[in-house]
């Protein structure tokens, strides 16, 4: 039973828990991605899985229906707690804590809304693909609708940005001594979670003006992404630097490994698109070099991001002891994301560059750190769901 009625005391951060739940469910689809095989799609779908499920191969037949309840798990998850946000924020909007929130720091939250919704599209059409037959003789007709989904999130999502630089803008006031983290790029997660949603269709689609129309509004978030990310970064580093990171901020300094997440498989879909749909060919080596790049940083800020709160004693505090908010839902995402990107290093960039052969011992083995992330970030979610949001 999950908590009620938490009034002045919620925060919009509890969406992170559903973004959480949500992206743990796509993170177990990615094994049918990668390691089931699916000619005729650029991915896994029921008719690909059921022959397989059904097949002689008892081991296979078991993994892939384990993998398949976890999903529902995690995307049942999802959707209850989205729904749970959905009734508390409601109930928070008649309190007079949130007219203060949107005239402080904590506006930007926010964003959290149009960053969780993206992800329950994504966790819809995963839904779709694994458990409905013959969806993809459709899916021509279902790519335009997607994108008209991404972008009423994204218009949702333009709309709360915009209001947020307009006041602070015009206004002035914003306090960098509280302001001393990067929780503020939760704004640039939401845009690019809903950047790689438009390119998926350039990936996957084969009508030419669908990859088009993909392309051109994905390059609008990507490229938003990328300059306001550019910005926070340098503003949050340097109010850190002068005033110390916030304790309870401290897992901000995680954030940018889903961020580079989403911005690397944008690219990656994007460049599929412009490959199939408009004839500019790239090679192997440039998967190897991206994804080698983007991971490489990710590594760099998780490092950074432990030994900052392993120093504050973060872990020991909020993870497993008596303190705890909504924030601390912020460290399930990056641990879902580095499993997602890590994944797509060893398939795309050194399966796809012949540096290792697909389900070799090798392959295995590379795969097994990122593994563990995603059954630590597992363990995770069940605690904190377990501390903060069940009913006493």
């Amino acid at each position: 039973m999950l908590r009620k009625n938490l009034g002045a005391g919620y925060s919009p951060l509890y969406f992170l828990a559903a973004l959480g739940a949500g992206g743990l469910s796509v993170s177990f689809f990615i094994y049918l991605l990668f390691m089931t095989p699916h000619p005729g799609s650029p991915m896994a779908t029921f008719n690909h899985l059921w022959p397989l499920l059904t097949g002689g191969n008892l081991l296979v037949s078991a993994l892939i229906a384990l993998d398949l309840a976890v999903i529902v798990f995690f995307a049942y998850l999802h959707f209850r707690l989205l729904a749970w946000n959905l009734r508390e924020y409601a109930l928070f909007k008649k309190t007079e804590a949130f007219p203060k929130l949107m005239s402080s720091n904590a506006e930007i939250s926010l964003m959290t809304i149009p960053l969780t919704l993206a992800m329950s599209i994504n966790v819809m059409f995963v839904l779709g693909a694994v458990f409905v037959p013959n969806l993809w003789s459709v899916v021509e007709w279902m790519f335009p609708a997607a994108l008209l989904a991404f972008l009423a999130v994204g218009v949702y999502a333009m709309r709360i940005l915009v209001t947020y630089f307009a006041r602070v803008l015009s206004e002035g006031g914003v306090d960098f001594a509280s302001n001393n983290s990067l929780a503020p790029m939760i704004a640039i997660f939401a845009l690019a979670m809903i950047a790689v949603g438009l390119a998926s269709p350039a990936a996957m689609s084969t009508v030419k003006s669908t990859q088009a129309w993909s392309i051109a509004f994905a390059l609008f978030f990507f490229s938003t992404a990328i300059l306001l990310a550019a910005i926070k970064l340098i503003l949050g580093f340097k109010a850190m630097m002068e005033h110390g990171i916030r304790e309870a901020a401290s897992p901000s300094l995680w954030i940018m490994i889903p961020i580079l997440t989403l911005l690397g498989i944008t690219w990656i879909r994007l460049n599929h698109g412009l490959h199939h749909g408009f004839g500019v060919h790239g090679d192997a080596s440039s998967l190897f070099v991206l994804t080698a790049a983007v991971l490489s940083v990710q590594i760099l800020f998780g490092l950074i991001g432990w030994a900052v709160m392993n120093r504050l004693g973060y872990f020991r505090d909020y993870v497993r002891g008596d303190k705890g908010n909504a924030g601390t839902f912020a460290l399930v995402c990056p641990g879902v994301a580095f499993f997602v990107f890590g994944v797509f290093f060893v398939n795309l960039g050194l399966v796809g560059a012949g540096l290792v052969d697909r389900m070799s011992w090798a392959y295995f083995l590379l795969l097994a750190p990122f593994v563990f992330v995603q059954l630590k970030t597992v363990q995770l979610i069940f605690g904190l769901n377990r501390k903060l949001l069940r009913a006493v």
